[in-house]
């Protein structure tokens, strides 16, 4: 999300921070949204930080449960080839038998079973009950 208008502000004041949210709802909560989000045409998914766009990410914000997420993909918004090819060399590095992409997509993906299986046959993370573990 950028920041308000703040052009009335002093120089100091005026911002150019921008905020990043992470989804909170429901699986079905999530579905609505991008339904809303792929009726916003072809370019929907496209970051704009136009006024227009921004009204629609707000809209979002007050109908379904979010989180400030600090971290926000700050990169993304930041074009330079350097970059660029940083970030590509990070997610293509190997953790534990997949790429830290397919980690963060796996993640992301609020599938319970899939994380559950890559946690068990990558990390060898299972799942106990807490009484067999203490005796």
């Amino acid at each position: 999300m950028e920041p308000e208008d703040t052009i009335q502000r002093t120089a100091n004041l005026q911002q150019t921070n921008t905020s990043g949210y992470k989804f909170q709802g429901s699986v079905e909560e999530l579905l609505e949204a991008q339904k809303i989000v792929y009726s916003w045409g072809v370019e929907g998914k496209i970051y704009k930080p136009t006024r227009e766009y921004q009204h629609l990410l707000r809209e979002l914000l007050i109908r379904y449960k979010y989180r400030l997420d600090t971290n926000f993909a700050k990169m993304d918004r930041i074009e330079h080839p350097g970059i660029a090819k940083f970030k590509q060399r990070v997610y293509n590095i190997e953790v534990s038998g997949i790429t830290v992409g397919q980690w963060n997509r796996l993640l992301s993906s609020r599938r319970e079973d899939s994380i559950k299986k890559y946690l068990q046959d990558y990390l060898e993370i299972r799942e106990e009950s807490i009484d067999e573990l203490l005796d």
